[in-house]
């Protein structure tokens, strides 16, 4: 009888750099379409009391080509969206998310993504996710990590590829560091979040403002921003979330929700990350801010 060979860290590697080069074909038609002098997508006029929302057409495109092709490589028990009520320890679903940072991408600027997440359920019957990649077609750039196996940064340039080992940043205090944040169209979220970045000034040398959470996470994992926070992720966002958090993981970051529980992966969260080094500091003030009711409720 053949014995089964154990999975390593550089088998999920490997799969992740498969599934990252079909992200790079889903992003290129997505960067077609935004290069096209035509109209990418108009408000919502749903829930126009929360702000506007976005409709892209690309989105069904990247959807149905992620989808066929990531069940030639490994489909394992199928796609986060689709999964039964009940899952069972071992069994794993691939999340693939539509553009992250819509905003961006239809206002023709280049900080937006293309993501890929594969979740698995522990012993404990609680989805985790082992492999993330980030895919910024504008920027040329991808991030991808597998659990065990470390992050990678893959810069593609007219002169050639470079790789490099994702890193964390060795700053150790809020005063000079660089911090960036996120916030939503609705006005009670963003509010929580513009406050939070109101009591900091005077400590960090700067906060960015830029998005979207996949890629500022990316950029907290490699040492750009040294932290990153934004409060009400919302379950849409879980897609990217996951990614960037693979990233964040396998490059020795932290990341939690900001009262320092971890991450739920079927509900909204506050979600701060950072170097390790400052995340106690940037807690205290996020803590100011507690998750409201209203909003919890809602």
């Amino acid at each position: 009888m053949e014995e089964t060979r154990e999975e390593t860290p550089q088998d999920l590697r490997n799969l992740a750099l498969k599934v990252a080069g079909l992200l790079e074909e889903a992003g290129q038609h997505a960067l077609h379409d935004q290069l096209n002098p035509r109209n990418l997508a108009q408000p919502s006029t749903e829930n126009a009391d929360r702000g506007p929302r976005y409709k892209l057409e690309v989105d069904n495109k990247i959807m149905r080509f992620m989808s066929a092709r990531i069940a030639d490589i490994a489909h394992f028990d199928g796609f986060w969206t689709t999964r039964p009520a009940e899952s069972r320890p071992g069994q794993r679903y691939w999340y693939i998310g539509k553009i992250d940072g819509v905003i961006n991408y239809v206002r023709h600027m280049s900080e937006w993504t293309v993501t890929a997440a594969l979740f698995e359920f522990g012993p404990d019957n609680e989805p985790k996710p082992i492999i993330g990649i980030v895919h910024a077609p504008a920027l040329g750039l991808t991030y991808l990590a597998a659990r065990g196996a470390g992050a990678v940064r893959i810069h593609k340039t007219t002169v050639g590829e470079k790789r490099d080992k994702v890193v964390p940043s060795m700053t150790s205090s809020l005063d000079g560091s660089v911090l960036s944040y996120g916030m939503s169209f609705i006005p009670s979220e963003s509010q929580r979040a513009l406050d939070v970045a109101s009591s900091l000034a005077g400590r960090p040398a700067d906060i960015k403002r830029v998005g979207p959470v996949s890629l500022d996470l990316c950029k907290v994992a490699d040492g750009t921003y040294d932290a990153y926070f934004e409060p009400m992720l919302h379950v849409w966002d879980i897609a990217g979330i996951a990614a960037g958090t693979v990233v964040v993981w396998e490059a020795q970051g932290t990341l939690s929700r900001w009262d320092g529980e971890r991450i739920h992966w079927r509900h909204d969260n506050d979600v701060v990350a950072s170097n390790g080094l400052i995340i106690r500091e940037l807690q205290h003030y996020l803590q100011q801010y507690p998750w409201l009711d209203s909003i919890n409720q809602r």
